[in-house]
């Protein structure tokens, strides 16, 4: 059964006679079209897609198993013409719509909003699908090895992130899923810092949060060094105790656990450790077509991990006035366990 197959059932399964997608990324995800101005109604009885004449013959190599419909006027106006041809007068709709279009439709139509219907379809990833994660993470592994050795002392983070990004390209990488962390001294306690023009000293931590990307699909993983120097104990000691954080939650992904079963096996350990109230984002968060998607490894979890889920593993510890450390892999659930997918070293590296 193929992805508008699935989506249909799930639409009946909601009583809704058409349903509209307006996600841009769940509109790939269905589709295939790789533009960004769409929407896609799907009905009992068929698939509309709707794009103005930019993607009129993009649409037509990309997308398969829809009637293409290109309006002269607005998108939403020719859907709503659709709809009223077909005397459909309840709609269901994406709870992310934008405001203006959920306005433009509540004019002449009952509407209800249905929250992560495709969502649902995403979070398991098929052979394809994991066959490019693998692809985006061997380009990112392989970049970050080929420049590894310009992360030194007199470095500034900036010129790091470029010499990265460069590499991420030249490896194949289209776009990359997220400006390049380059975190280094006291900055390193800022768990998104933007790479500045500070330069890399003498017992510094440094945090590198990098991503790379293959046929749309993307990878995300961190890791954290120490820059020789004076007095490093206590930032040795904070490594260590997010390696033992990240490989102990790791250990627990599982078909049936619960999401926020694998966040407390981490955040215990980290608060048993001393520095509870140093941790204070979600553990992981899926990754796929979009860097941050279903499911969310937190407190507040509450999905059931099943086969095919991808999704990153984060634990970090950041202490201002000294720096932090985080250290992220990707794993994605297996029929009985889990299968880590990135390969780089987690062991500490003083630079």
């Amino acid at each position: 059964m193929d992805r508008l197959e699935l989506i249909r059932d799930a639409v009946l399964k909601k009583r809704f006679r058409a349903f509209l997608v307006s996600n841009i990324t769940n509109i790939h995800y269905l589709t295939g079209f790789s533009g960004s101005s769409a929407l896609l109604l799907i009905t009992a009885g068929g698939a509309y897609f709707f794009t103005d004449f930019r993607y009129r013959e993009q649409s037509l190599q990309e997308v398969k198993g829809c009637e293409i419909v290109v309006p002269k006027g607005s998108l939403m106006a020719c859907v709503k013409r659709v709809l009223r041809r077909m005397g459909i007068g309840l709609l269901g709709f994406e709870l992310s719509a934008p405001f203006l279009l959920y306005h433009s439709l509540k004019r002449s139509l009952r509407l209800r909003p249905v929250d992560g219907l495709v969502e649902s379809l995403r979070v398991k990833k098929d052979r394809y699908e994991l066959s490019r994660i693998r692809e985006a993470v061997r380009r990112a592994e392989a970049a970050f090895t080929a420049v590894k050795g310009h992360l030194k002392k007199g470095t500034s983070e900036v010129s790091f992130a470029r010499r990265l990004e460069l590499r991420l390209k030249r490896e194949g990488c289209v776009r990359l899923p997220f400006d390049i962390i380059v975190a280094s001294g006291e900055r390193s306690a800022l768990p998104h810092a933007r790479a500045t023009q500070r330069r890399l000293h003498g017992g510094d931590l440094v945090i590198i949060d990098w991503g790379g990307e293959a046929d749309g699909y993307f990878s995300d993983m961190t890791r954290s060094f120490i820059v020789k120097g004076e007095d490093i104990g206590a930032k040795v000691a904070i490594y260590n105790t997010v390696r033992r954080a990240n490989r102990k939650a790791i250990k627990e992904v599982a078909p049936g656990r619960k999401t926020r079963d694998i966040d407390r096996v981490a955040r215990d350990f980290i608060s048993r450790s001393g520095y509870g109230r140093y941790f204070g984002h979600g553990t992981g968060h899926g990754v796929g077509l979009d860097i941050h998607e279903p499911p969310r490894i937190s407190w507040i979890g509450e999905e059931t991990l099943e086969k095919g889920m991808v999704f990153t593993i984060e634990p970090g510890i950041y202490v201002p006035g000294l720096g932090g450390v985080r250290i992220e892999d990707m794993v994605v659930v297996t029929g009985k366990g889990r299968k880590v997918m990135t390969g780089l070293p987690g062991r500490l590296e003083v630079i």
